[in-house]
């Protein structure tokens, strides 16, 4: 018998908001957190828009002093942390330190860090370089930074499979809770990578989008005729999770059930997912098979929907494969329409966003989706343009990521039944 794991605490710092309710609500309205990038000169960028965190004021949720020892996706995951143990209805005091874990995913980390210290480095010399870079770079400090800031004694992991990292991180720690080793987790991630390097890095490798730099909102246009590559996103999103008589012994709210969990691998190319889509379908069937949910049962799907061409007709061909022609009868979309590809931090997000819609069932919408690339196999139910209420209740979603390198991470959540 499986141990039982639910979701009773949720906290997200997103271009759309600082809070879950403020990401939820421009999920809802179709907003888009995507805009013309703040946090650096553009002058010489082809690219100038991204979705950013906007004022964010970090000293409300952890100490201003510790802050300034953290890289920004190290902020990021601490006020997201805060914000969902607080949620669950648990403090430091109260938290069970040695029976409770962390794992996030991150993709890259401290990049503004690398970046100024770097300078430092050619400019002035090796005696010059500031002596925390190191700690706030590299990418488990984000892990590590909760665990302190919250007293939290098990295991406290980082797992970097690039877009697939928190999607990977919350599959994870479902392993982490079912075998017993703990009764709790700070599971999600968290990325902090708008920054002068990562935008012109990603530019000259051909994957963002660079003609609407004058109409940002325009720019992610997943499974479109005319897309042309993601938008770049930070933030951070958090679930903590449990076991289910765990969670019912203290009397926590419990949002759902955290069901299931895939995860395969291409073996097919470093950027590039298998046009075939076999692999990450495999990875959507053993989810289901984990959450011993059948196809047909599966209501909505948040796609990875990065709005480039080979992601998106890519992953509508592995949805067809692993669900047959019930993927032309299920609702279908992609977030990232409005807040951007946030990286490390996105299916943790995605994951999150599932949450609050079965909560309110509704289908959130992919925006921009004008035109659907039905040429290339965009043909199904993405929810175009405006989400749409599930009249009969939504009580059974998945969400997908497909990262660089060949990563696929499926997570299957549904309202529990007793």
């Amino acid at each position: 018998m499986k141990r039982r794991v639910v979701v009773t605490g949720l906290g997200c710092v997103s271009p759309l908001g600082n809070t879950v309710e403020e990401t939820w609500a421009g999920i809802k309205e179709g907003r888009s957190g995507i805009d013309k990038i703040t946090a650096f000169d553009t002058t010489d960028f082809s690219v100038k828009i991204a979705g950013e965190v906007k004022n964010l004021d970090v000293g409300q949720w952890i100490d201003k002093k510790e802050a300034r020892k953290m890289a920004r996706f190290c902020q990021l995951a601490a006020v997201a942390s805060a914000q969902a143990i607080q949620d669950a209805g648990l403090s430091k005091e109260t938290i069970d330190s040695k029976r409770t874990s962390i794992v996030l995913g991150c993709g890259i980390g401290g990049f503004e860090v690398t970046e100024a210290s770097m300078k430092k480095y050619f400019e002035v010399g090796p005696s010059r370089i500031p002596p925390l870079s190191i700690p706030m770079l590299i990418g488990n400090e984000g892990a590590g930074n909760v665990s302190m800031l919250f007293g939290i004694k098990g295991p406290s992991w980082t797992l970097q499979t690039a877009c697939a990292s928190s999607t990977d991180a919350l599959g994870l720690a479902l392993d982490q809770i079912r075998s017993g080793r703990v009764d709790m987790c700070v599971a999600g991630g968290t990325e902090g990578a708008v920054t002068g390097f990562s935008i012109g890095a990603f530019s000259v490798l051909k994957t963002l989008a660079s003609s609407y730099n004058d109409n940002p909102t325009k720019a992610s246009r997943p499974f479109d005729k005319n897309r042309e590559g993601f938008v770049m996103g930070e933030g951070s999103a958090i679930l903590i999770l449990e076991e289910y008589e765990h969670a019912k012994a203290r009397g926590a709210k419990i949002y759902c059930e955290f069901a299931g969990y895939g995860g395969t691998s291409d073996a097919y190319h470093i950027t590039s997912p298998d046009p075939s889509g076999d692999c990450g379908a495999l990875a959507l069937q053993l989810a289901l098979e984990d959450a011993e949910i059948k196809p047909e049962d599966l209501q909505y799907y948040n796609a990875h929907g990065t709005s480039t061409f080979i992601n998106d007709s890519s992953e509508t061909a592995m949805l067809k494969k692993a669900l047959g022609n019930h993927a032309y009868k299920m609702k279908v979309s992609s977030t990232k329409s409005m807040t951007g590809h946030c990286l490390g931090a996105a299916g943790a997000l995605e994951a999150l966003i599932c949450v609050k819609a079965m909560e309110d069932n509704i289908y959130p919408p992919t925006m921009n989706l004008e035109n659907p690339d039905v040429e290339h196999g965009c043909d199904l139910d993405y929810v175009p343009n405006k989400a749409q209420k599930a009249e009969n209740g939504l009580n059974c979603v998945a969400s997908g990521s497909l990262g660089f390198g060949g990563h696929n991470g499926v997570v299957v959540l549904r309202k529990l039944a007793d």
